[in-house]
């Protein structure tokens, strides 16, 4: 369901975080500063200097025993201000114990299949304005245009099977009607009853 939803690939749970999340802590202020007192300075010093790993362990311990000089401080998650930083290529979102990331590279396989989607929304469309029913077959012919071609030749079937048509090709021919398939490109199209 939330791939479907979400127009994702692939969900995979992970433990560790470490290769998608950046995690920075600071100290809570409000909090250790009636803790730490004269300390607090060594302390914020301490705290902005743990690893991920330390990060990861208070996250997960809800606790971290902070020594300073002779002196060692229980503290509590509310004792840090922990924020998530995303690597390049992807987009992250947590949420307490639930961090979410979403790997936002475009392949050329995914630029193709969100190309043939939008294929078959602009031929629907074009179904719907000529009023035919759900169940007629038409046969459909696009402008070559290096935009669509590896969506048309990777994703025919699919195309052809969401828009009910028996035929799709992609002629070198200029049309009179024109869709405009993005905010760049826009395309030749003939669509008719079969």
């Amino acid at each position: 369901l939330i791939l479907a939803e979400t127009n994702v690939k692939t969900l995979e749970y992970i433990t560790d975080t470490s290769g998608v999340v950046n995690k920075r802590i600071r100290p809570n202020l409000k909090t250790l500063g009636k803790v730490l007192g004269k300390n607090m300075r060594a302390g914020q010093l301490a705290i902005e200097a743990l690893m991920q790993a330390d990060i990861a362990k208070i996250e997960k311990d809800k606790t971290y025993p902070l020594s300073i000089g002779d002196e060692t401080y229980n503290l509590t998650i509310d004792d840090f201000l922990i924020t998530s930083e995303d690597i390049p290529g992807w987009e992250v979102a947590s949420d307490g114990d639930v961090t979410v990331a979403l790997d936002i590279t475009l392949t050329p396989e995914l630029e193709a299949e969100g190309t043939a989607r939008d294929l078959v929304n602009k031929i629907q469309n074009i179904r719907k304005d000529r009023n035919f029913n759900i169940t007629d077959k038409i046969s459909v012919k696009l402008e070559r245009h290096d935009a669509i071609i590896a969506a048309v030749e990777g994703y025919a079937d699919y195309i052809k099977n969401e828009v009910l048509a028996t035929e799709l090709e992609m002629v070198s021919l200029d049309f009179s009607e024109k869709m405009a398939l993005n905010d760049v490109v826009e395309l030749g199209v003939d669509v008719r009853l079969n």
